[in-house]
């Protein structure tokens, strides 16, 4: 999956190629706003993902907003209530806050991933 994805100025974008158009197609993802892009070749696709991206920096400059960025660090989930219950317990046990507990949880189960980002 790594190798579907390009990355420019900390956004990230998933690559697909659609056959009916003959043409590589990318989606920034993890904002709000709908960023699409696309090349016939991949370094026209990375030329229009660049060519997106700035151009999306400077209309939020322009309209005097802050540009979105993907991925906040706040999410809602909803799980079973005898998951979040065990969670809850295996936290107080360690002297940890849900959220601690939970973040650090993930982290450790991302690091054992296959599918793991690489690090910066």
């Amino acid at each position: 999956m790594a190798d579907q994805m390009l990355e420019y100025k900390g956004y990230h974008a998933k690559i697909y190629f659609d056959a009916r158009d003959d043409i590589f197609v990318g989606e920034v993802f993890g904002l709000n706003d709908s960023l699409n892009f696309h090349g016939s070749t991949v370094q026209e696709l990375k030329e229009m993902f660049h060519q997106c991206i700035d151009n999306y920096l400077d209309l939020c400059k322009e309209l005097g907003e802050e540009p979105e960025r993907e991925f906040k660090g706040s999410f809602n989930i909803r799980i079973q209530p005898e998951l979040h219950r065990q969670l809850a317990y295996n936290a107080l046990n360690e002297g940890k806050s849900l959220n601690q507990y939970i973040n650090e949880s993930l982290e450790q189960f991302v690091a054992n991933s296959a599918t793991a980002l690489p690090q910066k």
